[in-house]
């Protein structure tokens, strides 16, 4: 099956570069130049990634990342020429994958791509070999770890990737504390660095409130102050 690659781009020089890099890897190219564009293709085709920039003529970036949110579930890459720290939080914050800023090295945008592609197919496949085809049921939340759902008494639960990725991780070792270095080194597949912190908490607020929607006096993830966290018994 052909990957197909959304790029949101509006500058010409920069987007052609991006897809003469993509093209030589074998993947399909969807360009387009406002978020409206970029919306109307998600609804005529099947995207598995995007890389999105932040200054677009009709849309923020990070406004059309939570849009894109809203429905879809494919790993999304920051494109931007902001490089504070709390862009790159707020970039997490709306459903952001990762961050790449400008002026960026063609090659290792594509190591990005390739990464976020492999992890994605690699979390299903680790979830399936770890859980096979059982559900994991706790207190009116159910997770279905074949096909990445999850619902709370009834109600399904819109998780992104790593979300899912991360109560999957909790629930497989449910009353276990996971620290945050154990919990970022296996949900990203990357070294633990003092930034990450941020990252596993921001991600950890965005399950508990999407849960809360649907079960508001119940507590599935605690936090263990300075040690991790654990999906509580």
């Amino acid at each position: 099956m052909t990957v197909k690659i959304l790029v949101v781009e509006d500058e010409k020089e920069i987007s052609d570069l991006i897809e003469m890099y993509l093209l030589n890897e074998g993947f399909e190219v969807i360009m387009s130049e406002t978020g409206e564009a970029a919306l109307t293709s998600l609804n005529d085709q099947t995207i598995n990634l995007a890389i999105l920039d932040v200054m677009l003529p009709d849309y923020n970036g990070f406004d059309l990342c939570a849009d894109i949110r809203k429905k879809y579930l494919f790993p999304i890459i920051m494109l931007t020429a902001k490089n504070t720290e709390m862009d790159k939080i707020h970039g997490l914050t709306v459903g952001a994958d990762d961050y790449v800023t400008k002026p960026f090295q063609p090659l290792e945008l594509m190591a990005r791509v390739k990464a976020q592609l492999r992890r994605d197919g690699s979390y299903n496949s680790q979830q399936d070999k770890e859980a096979g085809s059982d559900d994991f049921e706790s207190r009116g939340l159910k997770l279905q770890y074949a096909n990445h759902q999850c619902f709370v008494n009834g109600h399904e639960v819109n998780l992104t990737p790593k979300e899912f990725a991360i109560i999957a991780y909790l629930t497989q070792h449910q009353g276990q504390v996971i620290s945050s270095e154990a919990l970022f080194q296996n949900v990203w597949g990357e070294s633990y660095y003092e930034a990450s912190t941020n990252t596993i908490m921001v991600h950890i607020r965005h399950i508990r409130d999407k849960i809360k929607a649907h079960s508001p006096g119940i507590e599935y993830i605690k936090t263990v102050w300075g040690v991790g966290y654990k999906f509580d018994e």
